[in-house]
Formats: C-alpha cells, sequence, structure tokens
C-alpha cells in the first residue's frame, strides 16, 4: 500500500522522519493509504501480491504458487468518511473458472477487507464492515513487505489466524500525552462446526461469508510506544456456537448457544524493536477453550482445550545506513507451537492427544528489497513435530510413506506491495 507515493515498508516506529504525515495520529497503518491528507473525492487503486517456490525434502515434492493478488480500492468521500476494500485471488485459479487443469480449485477469490471508516476526531475513528481484527502483529500487516521470510510466521498462521477478518464495528483511538492506541471492536463470532483438528480456529472464521450471526465476539488491544519498543497487549473472546437454543440443544451435548455461548478465550503479547539496522520481534499467544470436549461430541472433531504458540525473531539489515530505499535483510526466527497442549478428559480417555501437533520449526534466511515497494527472499524452515499417535493414523506404511518428525523446506519468493 501506499500513503502520498510512499511504500509503507516498516512500523511507523521505524519509519524515517520524513515519512510521517499527520494522518498517522490516527493509527495509521500500512491498510490506510487514503488518509494522508486532507483531500476529499479521492479514490486511491493500489495492491499487493506473492510469488513462491517451495522444496520439501522429507517429500522430495516441490510446488510453485501465484501465492496471493490483492487489489485495493479505496475512496475518501470526504475528510471524515472514507471506504477501503480488497479482493484477493489465492493460488491463480479458482473453481468455475473454465479451466480442465487438475489444479482447478485449489484456489480462491474473497474479499479480505470492505468497511467505512469514520473519523469522529483528530484522535478516533470508527470502523463498520469486513475488517482485520488488531490480534498479533501480522494479522494487520500482512503485506509481504513487511514480514520476514516467505511464508508468514507459522504461529500467526495455525494459532492466531492470518488473516482473520470478521464483519462488525470497532473503535481506534489513541492519546494525546502518552504514546498509548487502543481499540475494541465487536464482530460475528466463530464457527465451531468448522473448526478442524490439524489447523485449529482458522476454519472456523467467517470471513465475511453467511457467517453465524448469533454468537458475537469481542476485541481489543493496546499498544505502547517508548523509545525504540513498541508493546501490545491484544485479545478475544467470542461465541463459537451459531446455532439456535434449539438447534444447539437438539445435539444433546451441553453446547451453548447465544452470544457469547461455548466460549473461546486468546490472549496475545508482543514486543517490536527497531534501531540502527537492526530488529527483533517476540509474540506469546495462549487460547483456551473449555467447552472443546462437547464439539468433540458433537461434529467429532477433536480440538484442544489450550493451544499456545510463540516466537522470537532477529534481524539485520547489512545495506543500512548507506541506502535510504535499499535493504539487504538476514535474519533468523524461532517458534513453537502446540495445538494439543491440553485437551478434555473424554479426548484423553479415546486417545485422541496429537503429538504431532507440537511443533517448532527454526526459519533463516534473507529480503532483498531493491526499492522499498519490492522484496525477493529466500530461506529455509528446519521444522520438527512429536510422533504420531498410532491410534489417529488412517492411513499407515506401507500404504502411506513412514511419518517423518524432522523435515526441512526451502523457500524461494517475491512480494510487492504499490
Amino acid at each position: 500500500m501506499t500513503v502520498a507515493g510512499l511504500s509503507i515498508l516498516k512500523t511507523s516506529a521505524q519509519l524515517p522522519q520524513s515519512y510521517k504525515t499527520p494522518a498517522q495520529k490516527l493509527i495509521l497503518t500500512s491498510e490506510d493509504s487514503l488518509n494522508a491528507n486532507a483531500a476529499t473525492n479521492k479514490t486511491v487503486i493500489s495492491g499487493y501480491g506473492s510469488a513462491f517456490y517451495q522444496r520439501d525434502f522429507n517429500q522430495k515434492q516441490s510446488t510453485i504458487t501465484l501465492d496471493r493478488l490483492v487489489l485495493f480500492v479505496g475512496h475518501s468521500f470526504n475528510e471524515k468518511i472514507s471506504l477501503f476494500t480488497e479482493l484477493e485471488v489465492e493460488n491463480a485459479i479458482v473453481a468455475g473458472s473454465g479451466s480442465d487443469e487438475p489444479t482447478s480449485g485449489k484456489g480462491s477469490v474473497a474479499m479480505e477487507q470492505a468497511f467505512l471508516k469514520f473519523n469522529l476526531n483528530a484522535h478516533q475513528y470508527l470502523v463498520a464492515g469486513l475488517f482485520t481484527p488488531r490480534i498479533g502483529i501480522t494479522n494487520e500487516n500482512h503485506l509481504p513487505v513487511n514480514f520476514n521470510g516467505v511464508e508468514r510466521p507459522i504461529v500467526e498462521q495455525v494459532i492466531i489466524p492470518t488473516t482473520w477478518r470478521e464483519i462488525g464495528v470497532g473503535l481506534y483511538g489513541n492519546l494525546d500525552r502518552v504514546p498509548l492506541t487502543y481499540d475494541i471492536a465487536i464482530v460475528n463470532g466463530l464457527n465451531s462446526a468448522k473448526f478442524q483438528h490439524d489447523t485449529g480456529i482458522g476454519e472456523g472464521e467467517g470471513l465475511g461469508s453467511n457467517a453465524t450471526a448469533n454468537n458475537l465476539a469481542i476485541t481489543a488491544a493496546l499498544q505502547y510506544r517508548v523509545s525504540d519498543f513498541k508493546l501490545q497487549l491484544s485479545g478475544y473472546m467470542g461465541g463459537t456456537v451459531g446455532l439456535s437454543k434449539r438447534a444447539a440443544d437438539s445435539l444433546n451435548v451441553g453446547l451453548q448457544s447465544g452470544a457469547f455461548g461455548t466460549p473461546l478465550y486468546l490472549g496475545e503479547f508482543d514486543v517490536q524493536y527497531a534501531r540502527s539496522g537492526f530488529a527483533a520481534k517476540a509474540l506469546g499467544t495462549y487460547i483456551a477453550y473449555p467447552d472443546a470436549d462437547k464439539i468433540y461430541r458433537a461434529y467429532a472433531q477433536s480440538i484442544g482445550t489450550g493451544m499456545y504458540g510463540a516466537y522470537l525473531e532477529l534481524a539485520y539489515d547489512w545495506l543500512y545506513p548507506q541506502h535510504k530505499t535499499k535493504q539487504f535483510i538476514t535474519f533468523v526466527r524461532g517458534e513453537a507451537l502446540n495445538m494439543n497442549a491440553s485437551i478434555s478428559s473424554l479426548q484423553k480417555q479415546d486417545d485422541q492427544l496429537d503429538p504431532t501437533l507440537k511443533q517448532t520449526h527454526i526459519i533463516a534466511g534473507i529480503s532483498y528489497f531493491p526499492i522499498p515497494n519490492v522484496v525477493v527472499k529466500a530461506d529455509v524452515r528446519l521444522q520438527h513435530t512429536g510422533a504420531q499417535n498410532p491410534n489417529l493414523v488412517i492411513n499407515p506404511p506401507p500404504n502411506a510413506l513412514p511419518y517423518k518428525q524432522n523435515d526441512q523446506l526451502l523457500n524461494i519468493g517475491f512480494g510487492y506491495s504499490f
């Protein structure tokens, strides 16, 4: 995305002073390309995209894909009201496109965001529509020029779904004398009927597509800047059963419907630091799902009552400060997660614990920016998981390849924003 012709490549704590605009008092993010000045009746077209090659050395399989292409169209009606829309195509080909190739149907077309923004005053604004809540680091700032590595952080794909978007209303603001920003939003809740054993809560997102709305959720975040640090605390609490009371009761497993019935809780804390070409990020998150056993009985999906994820990333720009626009970044990131950190007694009784969902990932690579809007990336990911639970293996060897707890993946890709 652009602001007054400049790429939003870094957080505002990292931006040179010349990049900053008065609009950043309204918590400017990399998605906000309209409010760089007070112009009205202005329409902006921008976008971003990425493609990558991946080699899985265990499977001896390589894949290549146009990962995503996103078109942004925004319009400022006046200095108070503006519209933001993002249309995303994933993996190039979509079912129904007329292609007879085997890859048909693996892609998707979806609205990533579509919301109105109402500037209330110099320190507050409202959003209404389909938007990405401020949870974690990457969900709001998911452009390929905004994160290191060809893939988004694994923790922020599996534990915190990215890009997580829902329909709702949110209030964003900052304080006048303290470098503190805040937001609170109410959105539709998750749909537990779509939760998956090995992908966590992500499949339960509404995505603005006929989402269940009998259940609701509240999200909130606080950001505090001090010196070269940015600290954030964010959280989510929401119901996960969108059925009517009658439909929920008919399952005879004790599912609680209603606004916050069968609740799920997510907490997240992260720290970002940047100075003199060096940058660091650390994030930790935990999900508590007390009634996961009821979902197990209702939908035969083994979901953890507790899930966690954390990562630490260190990076250095070797071209700092010689080049104002070019960057050559080397980085290393360590990630740990477990979607089965705890499971219900019923799932334990049925031997549903899946050690493969306890994982560590070490990612090391480079990011080269010939200009701020374009990045070429490469990295190696070393993956380790727990052993398989034989009770959960549907297709055991020799029909399937033996499961290996360690794997190595090579990623090469590029990304852009404009």
